[in-house]
């Protein structure tokens, strides 16, 4: 019997490694990674085989010759290593993840993407990093592309989170399956829309992420520079309300929101949000507990941790 026992949505960003000694609000970034490794021990207790490792693409994974809206791992995963996020191969779940992508076709319900040689970035990696740390486990690596519009509807990322639980529950074999949905909270990263870029480091930018694939390390300084120069933009209030909506059980609400909305409330990184509605709908919109949220303008990011339980019932639930 395949049972899925715990969901964590977490935030991510590569500057807690490259740029932790020049980290201003050193007590709030302090609070973030500690409820980082409180998730962790609650996924070691968890006693998972298998992580859903739900995460977003920074092109070095994915570039802008394909883009999948959702693409799943079902062989090979290699991690880019950017950033001081791990690298090299992955363990993958191989049975799981082959099961689950056929059951979605087959099911006719997603025609998802697949690659049986998947390269992650830190959308994953970060995750596996502080995470997954020490523990023994098979990943299935989900990626969702929320930097390169079109992006596939927040309402569809719903569906796809319930598609995705109803096929895990129904594999014949026993597992213990943990989700992770990896990203978020507000945030505005200095990247173009890439049908109409404007200026030099706009079209720098597009440059990388359409011809990066072989060379996207000769990218990575002058990305770097652009992102480094960046003003933070968050919005605490949305991060908040998104918050208590995973805590009641209600991150579904989310989907009011249109693609552009969201961008303009939250930050095109908010996007990244889908993240946690996947691993929501894959744990039945479980109540979360809210382990951390910390407004980090210097890392451009609102921070925050919760991990869904399924053990608190649908009575738990808040209206």
């Amino acid at each position: 019997m395949t049972e899925i026992v715990l969901g964590v949505g977490a935030s991510h960003s590569t500057l807690m490694n490259t740029h932790w000694e020049e980290t201003v609000h050193k007590g709030r970034a302090e609070r973030f990674r500690d409820a980082l490794r409180s998730a962790r021990d609650e996924l070691a207790a968890a006693r998972p085989d298998t992580v859903i490792l739900v995460g977003s693409n920074h092109f070095r994974g994915f570039w802008l010759d394909l883009i999948p809206s959702f693409t799943i791992g079902v062989g090979e995963c290699v991690a880019s290593g950017e950033s001081g996020t791990p690298k090299g191969p992955q363990p993958v779940d191989v049975p799981l993840a082959r099961h689950i992508a056929n059951s979605l076709v087959e099911g006719g319900r997603f025609d998802v993407a697949f690659s049986a040689r998947l390269q992650i970035d830190h959308g994953q990696s970060h995750a596996i990093q502080y995470l997954l740390d020490g523990l023994d486990v098979e990943i299935v690596p989900l990626v969702v592309n929320v930097f390169a519009p079109p992006l596939p509807t927040l309402d569809r990322c719903e569906q796809l989170g319930r598609a995705i639980r109803d096929a895990v529950l129904a594999f014949p074999e026993d597992r213990r399956v943990a989700v992770i949905g990896s990203g978020g909270l507000s945030h505005r990263l200095p990247w173009p829309d890439w049908r109409e870029p404007h200026g030099d480091d706009e079209e720098f930018m597009v440059g990388a992420w359409l011809d990066g694939r072989e060379n996207w390390q000769d990218y990575d300084a002058r990305r770097r520079e652009i992102i480094r120069a960046a003003e933070a933009a968050l919005n605490p209030e949305f991060d908040d309300e998104f918050l208590s909506l995973v805590e009641r059980g209600h991150t579904h609400r989310i989907t009011e929101y249109t693609t552009e909305a969201l961008e303009k409330t939250a930050g095109n990184g908010a996007q990244e949000l889908r993240t946690w509605l996947l691993t929501a709908a894959l744990l039945d919109h479980a109540p979360a507990r809210r382990l951390a949220y910390e407004p980090m303008p210097e890392w451009l990011t609102g921070m925050a941790v919760a991990v869904l339980d399924p053990a608190r019932t649908t009575q738990e639930r808040q209206p």
